[in-house]
């Protein structure tokens, strides 16, 4: 049953008066309807802004544009929509005009690093596949600033093949990341062809999509958007929840249909001043996931990409949240808290120091309590000599699976075993039997 509240249905007659209830989950219809104006915004949630307000926030549209689903809109609490987490990542502000001397256009080198239009391949067995540039609603924290809603650089059929074929003559690429831009702004049928001319590849063993969906527009997640999807397995989704106010009724069913089709899921949070710089909010926002099975995957410091240093913080910041989170809520209830290096470096973990010392025979440890503790080395190891030659090595490298056995009545009950009937040997039939052939 779909939640259709009083405000989403006033909300929705003033954005579109011949709109109707059925409306309000089609997500074509909150595509069509996107809030894309500062006076658009000021009449749907009858919020009226100064005249200076207004030509300040205009002036950062011209180089930064506005999109907010109707849907991301109901969430913001107009009585302080100034301090609401969703209005703070949707609505421009003019501090994102504020261009700070480490500011850089692409501080991940995505271009640098990308072979053919639309791939960056930065590590050694996987690759960033950019298949869209659009989003159904446009985050101010956006690292590809640079890129998203451009609508004259929308990747083509043919620019989407060249990067199908770079995967396909790169036979070490094992993991294929489509991001964007949101993969899930294609339609079904087009995201349908694409996974499966990846999923043709031999050498490519896993597919993930990294989607804002679920949090910004949770009807995408449509039935039978989910049943196309499971075509494809194994396929992984990466969503973006940054506060615990964007989970709700309408985002855990999205999430409840892709985790009942066995997609694993998993979320990367950005640390932003002001919105979620808490450790008790990322806490909260933590346990709700996993409630609704989603894994919380990373916690991004907030990238040196042009207009975001408003929503920077201390890496400090980053590690008391750490701090509050190991050893105080489960371990799958903690990200990794990562920096993406600047100029291309790649995602560089960030934790407490937990080694207090190390000595040849004992390292010295501390837990989440302060409680100091030593491990004890062990006093022989004898460590392999690794001189790459692994057919004389004495450790078994068999790459292929172990292969089941069953054996006596195993056999009968097994999945994998034809075995109809066990016989013993030399049994006087088998004698008689034998003389026969």
């Amino acid at each position: 049953m779909t939640v259709y509240t009083e405000r989403q249905e006033e909300l929705a007659g003033v954005i579109d008066f011949e709109s109707s209830k059925s409306d309000w989950t089609d997500w074509k219809w909150h595509i069509r309807n996107t809030i894309k104006t500062v006076s658009s915004f000021e009449k749907a949630l009858g919020i009226t802004f100064s005249d200076r307000e207004r030509k300040k926030h205009e002036l950062t549209l011209r180089k930064f544009p506005l999109g907010i689903t109707p849907y991301y809109l109901s969430l913001i609490d107009v009585e302080d929509y100034k301090n609401d987490p969703v209005f703070l990542q949707s609505f421009p502000s003019p501090k994102e005009l504020v261009i700070e001397r480490c500011d850089m256009t692409d501080p991940l080198h995505e271009d640098e690093d990308s072979p053919v239009p639309g791939i960056t391949h930065r590590y050694p067995d996987r690759v960033l596949f950019h298949v869209s540039n659009l989003c159904s609603m446009y985050c101010r924290h956006c690292t590809r600033k640079r890129k998203v809603g451009d609508q004259d650089s929308i990747p083509s059929k043919s620019q989407l093949e060249q990067g199908i074929e770079y995967i396909r003559n790169t036979p070490q690429v094992r993991d294929v990341l489509l991001s964007g831009g949101d993969p899930l702004m294609l339609s079904d049928e087009k995201l349908d062809w694409l996974l499966t001319q990846i999923r043709e590849i031999e050498h490519v063993e896993v597919v993930r999509i990294g989607t804002r969906m679920p949090v910004v527009l949770p009807y995408r997640i449509t039935d039978k958007l989910v049943n196309m999807l499971k075509k494809h397995h194994p396929l992984w989704v990466n969503t973006h929840f940054n506060h615990p106010r964007e989970v709700t009724d309408s985002s855990r069913r999205a999430l409840t249909k892709l985790a009942d089709a066995g997609i694993p899921l998993g979320n990367q949070s950005v640390l932003l001043a002001g919105v979620n710089d808490c450790p008790r909010l990322i806490k909260t926002l933590n346990h709700k996931l996993v409630k609704s099975r989603v894994r919380p995957y990373y916690l991004y410091q907030c990238d040196l990409s042009e207009g975001l240093s408003h929503f920077r913080t201390p890496v400090g910041k980053g590690i008391e949240i750490m701090e509050s989170l190991r050893g105080h809520t489960s371990g799958f209830a903690v990200p990794t808290y990562v920096i993406d290096a600047p100029g291309g470096g790649g995602k560089i973990p960030v934790m407490p120091n937990y080694i207090i010392s190390w000595a040849s025979n004992k390292v010295v440890l501390r837990n989440y309590e302060g409680v100091i503790t030593t491990y004890t080395e062990p006093e022989s190891y004898e460590c392999n000599y690794c001189d790459r030659n692994c057919t004389d090595c004495n450790l078994q490298l068999k790459e292929d699976d172990a292969e089941e056995k069953a054996i006596g009545v195993q056999k009968l009950i097994s999945d994998w075993d034809e075995t109809l009937s066990l016989t013993p040997e030399d049994t006087e039939r088998m004698e008689r039997n034998s003389h026969v052939a």
